[in-house]
């Protein structure tokens, strides 16, 4: 198992319900099993705050730590044309992401296809919120 996908899920601070929340979903891989909710405030169609819990594996909760993590205070728009291009990820491709979203080539890369599903799951929930 690759040590950044270990240290990015060990990151815990945004694994905590917001109470206020203006939006909430909970997803669940029919694949695995993997179980994720995620809360948003979403203001002005701007993420101010967002957070998750999880009962999941390692890859998904470094995926939902990314998500929290870089789209607080971004708008919808940007976190759908950040959407757009995990869409190679599914066709296997590695991506080539903006430096605003570099972190995520940790994870999103080749060799963690396989765990595709699990990296996904957070993201998925989040495009449902933001469709």
């Amino acid at each position: 198992m690759d040590i950044n996908i270990l240290k990015i899920a060990s990151d815990t601070k945004n694994n905590k319900h917001i109470h206020n929340c203006t939006h909430s979903m909970k997803y669940k891989s029919q694949i695995c099993g993997d179980e994720i909710e995620i809360f948003l405030i979403i203001k002005d169609n701007v993420i101010k705050d967002f957070s998750y819990q999880s009962q999941s594996c390692i890859y998904c909760n470094a995926s939902a730590n990314l998500a929290t993590k870089n789209f607080k205070k971004k708008s919808k728009e940007k976190i759908k044309n950040f959407l757009k291009l995990l869409d190679q990820f599914n066709d296997k491709k590695n991506i080539s992401f903006p430096s605003e979203w570099k972190e995520f080539k940790k994870i999103f890369d080749k060799k963690n296809y396989s765990r595709k599903e699990c990296l996904t799951l957070p993201i998925k929930a989040l495009k449902k919120v933001i469709q």
